[in-house]
């Protein structure tokens, strides 16, 4: 209940058929809403979501840094990321390790590699953070980059990361908790609704 989303979402909205409403004459009765069940359906699951993604925002909040490096590693190799080899994803964070926080090795040999930098930071992430990361890229020759961040990206950050030959990926705060409801990383399933429809098929007579 902390969350407005969620609020709103239980809290049965003005022209709802089954909230109380005050006498009046039944030609007056015709329901403004006009959304489908499916419509209906659609909006609570937006307004669900929202919620989890605030929720899953304060969690990350109070993680320590190695534990957020460590997720973010996860979830890449969760959304396909990384060769069949074990271990194609290592966090090498902590002192020295000259703006890198993780590696992903899409093949074996480790010719290919994604570099991966991860912050959690509440203030946005400026044009000259992203630069130090490019110039760890640079230095680990590296083609492939992605700089995640709990917080978000100013306006000149993501004009710089558009404008490198190198592919740096920038994903903010929410971004990241919608990559971690898609692919199933610090959520779990608690219910699901199978919605059915007329087999017309079954009512032809042959």
């Amino acid at each position: 209940m902390r969350y407005p989303e969620y609020v709103a979402f239980r809290q049965p909205s003005s022209d709802d058929a089954t909230a109380p409403t005050p006498k009046r004459s039944i030609q007056s009765t015709t329901p403004t809403d006009l959304r489908t069940p499916d419509d209906l359906i659609e909006d609570g699951y937006q307004q669900l979501r929202g919620a989890l993604v605030a929720e899953i925002r304060e969690q990350i909040a109070a993680m320590p840094p190695s534990a957020f490096e460590q997720l973010v590693v996860d979830l890449l190799l969760r959304m396909g990321y990384g060769g069949p080899q074990e271990h194609s994803g290592l966090v090498v964070g902590k002192g020295g390790d000259e703006g890198i926080d993780g590696l992903i090795k899409e093949d074996r040999l480790g010719l290919d590699t994604i570099y991966v930098q991860a912050k959690r930071w509440r203030a946005a992430v400026g044009r000259p953070d992203i630069q130090r990361f490019a110039g760890a890229l640079q230095g680990q020759r590296a083609r492939k980059g992605v700089f995640i961040t709990t917080s978000s990206f100013t306006k000149e950050a993501q004009q710089y990361a558009a404008s490198l030959q190198t592919a740096l990926v920038l994903v903010d705060g929410a971004q990241l908790a919608e990559l971690m409801i898609d692919h199933g990383v610090g959520v779990t399933p608690i219910k699901q609704y199978e919605i059915k429809r007329i087999d017309s098929g079954y009512f032809v007579p042959e």
